[in-house]
């Protein structure tokens, strides 16, 4: 018998291909439209209050775009700035979709720096990448036992996880004011402050001339994994289904006490592990007011991102953004600082609006 050649079904492949890629684009248009336009919502809010009050708001807008991309330079610290956001915005984002509502990521992260800089201030024999790896984890093992606490709370007694992260968030932040002024205070110093770590201990820079450091990789990298934990591990799919209905997670003989308590620690890791990058690659001693607030911005960033890792990259990155554009708005613009602070104000509660109707619409109907 001849050879019978049955050429391959190319048509049939390429109209697969087509609308599976149709479906991955609509799934993203869906998942990013809603966050999208709460900022879009919240800018142009900004831009009305602008011009009721007097200022261009296209010109001011420009000046702040300008001058967060004019350069490396400011690209850089600009970076500097998404890199923590990123790392406590992934970690929340396990947190939410465990419905654990971890508002404690401002206490885990003075906790994570406070333990980085009594390992960054000790151990001075060791060299210096197990002295850096040594600092890093001290960091995101006291930010996972400082969230673990209001986990065990919860677990144990059904404590509000709300009230528990926000009453140690008070906690850490007196506990670093007492060590800045006590046990960790630098000899002789006139204000509250650590000793400076060594030179050695500092995280590389990636960029030569700036202070971005290697930071910015491992929470590029850290959302990947978390990612993948989230969407591709039987824990991350625990977490989840704990998040949806922990009832029937227990039903499915899940373990709800153990995911509760992995999600938050993980959170808590995520929150520490930034205290100690912000030690180690940008202040390099402890300070009382470490924070500028990164734990409670970071929140918008995991809403933002609809709770998803990756998604906590670009939106970390559209916060600090912001962040940079309002201090040129104040310098370059001369905008009143509260002039700033409300439109900030404005694009968190957009955004937190937007992710409260989701998280409404998505309940089922009684």
């Amino acid at each position: 018998m001849a050879d019978i050649n049955i050429p391959p079904p190319t048509n049939a492949t390429s109209i697969l291909a087509g609308a599976s890629l149709r479906a991955g684009l609509s799934r993203l248009a869906k998942a990013t439209a809603p966050p999208v336009a709460a900022v879009l919502l919240a800018l142009l809010a900004g831009a009305v209050l602008l011009a009721v009050t007097g200022f261009n708001a296209f010109d001011i807008f420009t000046v702040m775009v300008n001058g967060v991309f004019q350069d490396v330079g400011s690209i850089a610290e600009m970076l500097l700035r998404a890199t923590p956001l990123i790392l406590i915005g992934i970690g929340l984002c396990v947190a939410f979709r465990c419905s654990i509502w971890n508002i404690g990521a401002e206490g885990q992260f003075y906790a994570g720096s406070c333990a980085a800089t009594f390992c960054g201030v000790h151990f001075a024999g060791l060299p210096s990448w197990a002295h850096i790896l040594l600092i890093l984890v001290a960091g995101a093992v006291a930010g996972a036992l400082w969230a673990a606490i209001a986990g065990l709370l919860k677990v144990l007694f059904n404590a509000s996880e709300i009230v528990t992260t926000i009453m140690l968030n008070y906690i850490a932040i007196f506990m670093t004011s007492y060590l800045v002024t006590g046990p960790l205070m630098e000899s002789g110093a006139a204000y509250p402050q650590s000793a400076k770590l060594l030179r050695e201990v500092w995280l590389p820079r990636v960029v030569p001339s700036t202070r971005l450091h290697i930071g910015i990789l491992i929470a590029v990298a850290l959302a990947t994994i978390i990612y993948v934990f989230l969407f591709r591990s039987s824990a991350g799919y625990a977490v989840r289904i704990v998040g949806i209905n922990s009832h029937a997670a227990r039903y499915a003989g899940i373990s709800v006490r153990r995911s509760i308590l992995l999600a938050i620690s993980i959170s808590g890791s995520m929150a520490g592990l930034a205290g100690a990058m912000q030690i180690a690659g940008v202040t390099h001693r402890l300070y009382q007011d470490i924070s500028p607030g990164y734990g409670f911005e970071a929140i918008a960033v995991a809403l933002l991102a609809n709770n998803n890792p990756v998604g906590a990259i670009f939106s970390g990155i559209l916060f600090a953004v912001l962040d940079s554009g309002s201090e040129l708005m104040q310098i370059n613009a001369q905008v009143p600082q509260v002039l700033v602070f409300i439109i900030q104000g404005m694009v968190i509660l957009s955004v937190v609006g937007f992710a409260a109707f989701k998280f409404q619409s998505a309940r089922p109907q009684e």
